[in-house]
């Protein structure tokens, strides 16, 4: 298991008919190692704070064979940080990891904690309207990550996955959810899990919601 390439993006500005203004889904692979504190990558731009970023989304990876599979797919080449990701990684087991499974850098150590719920901003960057229909039923969103371990990472680093804080709930589970309406026992299970604080607010008042 491999870093193909660590992605920072800068802010830009993006027009299209569902989106229109700054954005820093727009990544590019950088040759020398990147630092990598709590809020995220050094340098990395992240505008709509309201929907993302923070210390649970604070890196954004995506699997370098799901790439592959979009490049297939698409018909064009599709390639690291396109879909804003800050890490492009191969290895992976599949599209979907247990919340709370570590990736062991070395020095940095991150922790999953969510799926990448797709926005306008990515239909936008792909200049497909129908793009985030494709990329649900895809079920290949990418993993969110908190940072438990501050340090750099460079292209080329492997690293290891570490499963003795990985819940029961994969990060598929908490994707597909976020299309329906959840039962009581999943929003518990969920809940149980150490999933990013948008996710469980959402599923908290989803919670409450069923009464008591």
């Amino acid at each position: 298991m491999q870093i193909i390439s660590v992605n920072v993006g800068k802010r830009r500005q993006l027009t299209g008919r569902s989106f229109n203004g700054e954005t820093g889904i727009f990544k590019e692979p950088v040759a020398a190692p990147v630092r990598v504190g709590e809020p995220g990558l050094e340098s990395d731009a992240i505008v709509n704070t309201r929907h993302h970023g923070g210390k649970d989304q604070a890196v954004y990876i995506y699997r370098d064979e799901d790439y592959a599979w979009w490049s297939e797919r698409l018909g064009r080449a599709v390639g690291p940080g396109t879909y804003g990701d800050n890490l492009t990684l191969t290895g992976l087991p599949g599209p979907g990891l247990s919340i709370g499974t570590r990736l062991s850098f070395g020095e940095v150590e991150l922790e999953i904690t969510a799926p990448r719920i797709p926005c306008n901003t990515l239909a936008t960057r792909m200049g497909d309207p129908g793009f985030l229909k494709a990329f649900v039923q895809a079920e290949r969103p990418g993993l969110y990550c908190r940072v438990i371990r501050t340090g750099s990472l460079a292209q080329g680093q492997t690293f290891e996955l570490d499963h003795t804080h990985a819940s029961t709930v994969t990060t598929i589970d908490v994707f597909r959810a976020s299309y329906r309406k959840p039962t009581r026992q999943e929003l518990e299970l969920f809940l149980s899990a150490p999933i990013d604080f948008r996710t469980r607010a959402d599923f908290e008042e989803q919670l409450e919601a069923y009464g008591t």
